[in-house]
């Protein structure tokens, strides 16, 4: 597994991270027994960075980890949660105070001092863009809650405004083959100013996951079936904002540019992760197999350099990547976020 610093934390993570928003049980029903096996699937293979949120699962997500954690010596793993969206998102709600209470619940939930790594769970562009913002998280690192801090955007003009924040250790921001925008100025930014890039729902919400039909249906309480036209947050977040028909198309398209051997949700983590500026890739599992499979996918960074995945070419992948989001979905997508 390659490693990769974390900004200038002087830590280092795993090119492939997991995402754990549906270990809070908010995609559907995940037992903790079966949460904590996804964990430990990862940490066997390599996996150093663990990303959730306080509101994921109302902390549930946050209390799994921390328990697994705390029977693991010597983890070597970063978490990195999020706060932010435990009110309504209002520029007014984002003060030191409500900092201080959130850090507070996320340690305790954690059964650590000092979180590694808080993120602002997109915010509105004004708490972004705001002095104060920085003011009170530097504050809350002189304090001791926290080490670092970072930002989760929605748009790439909020990713660029937060990168240009002088203690700003990372932006997380969508970006997998139907979101490309952040290719053009976000990661050359990012890299320019030694600010790591997380790349959330790396899979479009399992759109890239090649297991989807026009005839798949999902959960009442899962955000694919309450969220697609953003009724909940962002449409964005739901497919990366892809209309879920097209999104199959262009999927097709895709896995069928690979080598037997090699699954189109493998070739795409592997895709971000080879990305100039991305540091990490986040995706989700709800199974070990899943988290095993994203693990390994890592490998690919060094079979594709090293032949030993036959057929299996970055390069030709990235010009199938651009060519189906040009023909298929630029002209929607990439004027938005």
């Amino acid at each position: 597994m390659h490693a990769r610093p974390l900004g200038s934390t002087g830590r280092s993570v795993s090119a492939i991270g997991l995402g754990t928003w549906q270990l809070g049980a908010d995609w559907g029903a995940v037992s903790e027994a079966d949460a904590t096996a996804v964990l430990a699937a990862s940490a066997d293979r390599g996996v150093t960075l663990f990303d959730t949120a306080d509101v994921y699962g109302d902390g549930r997500s946050e209390s799994i980890i921390g328990r697994f954690l705390a029977d693991r010596a010597d983890h070597g793993i970063t978490v990195a949660t999020k706060m932010g969206r435990r009110v309504s998102q209002e520029p007014e709600n984002y003060t030191l105070e409500n900092f201080r209470a959130w850090t507070d619940r996320s340690r305790r939930n954690l059964g650590v001092d000092t979180l590694d790594l808080v993120q602002l769970h997109c915010p509105p562009s004004a708490v972004i863009g705001s002095e104060a913002t920085y003011d009170a998280l530097d504050e809350l690192v002189a304090d001791g809650a926290i080490a670092a801090y970072g930002v989760s955007v929605e748009t790439c003009a909020q990713a660029l405004d937060a990168i240009s924040r002088p203690r700003v250790t990372n932006v997380q921001i969508i970006l997998n083959p139907f979101r490309l925008k952040p290719l053009d100025e976000v990661l050359p930014a990012a890299a320019a100013a030694g600010v790591s890039i997380f790349a959330r729902v790396p899979l479009a919400s399992g759109l890239l996951s090649g297991k989807y039909t026009a005839s798949t249906t999902f959960a009442a309480d899962d955000h694919r079936t309450y969220n697609r036209h953003g009724e909940a947050f962002d449409r964005g977040e739901t497919f990366s904002g892809v209309d879920f028909e097209v999104g199959l198309a262009a999927a097709s398209e895709l896995a069928a540019t690979l080598p037997d051997g090699v699954s189109l949700p493998q070739a795409t983590l592997a895709w971000i992760a080879s990305l100039r500026g991305v540091t990490t890739v986040i995706p989700g599992a709800r199974s070990v197999r899943q988290a095993a499979s994203n693990a390994d996918a890592g490998a690919l960074l060094d079979a594709d350099a090293a032949g030993s995945a036959p057929g299996f070419d970055l390069a030709a992948f990235d010009a199938a990547v651009h060519d189906v989001y040009d023909r298929h979905l630029r002209a929607a997508i990439h004027p938005q976020w």
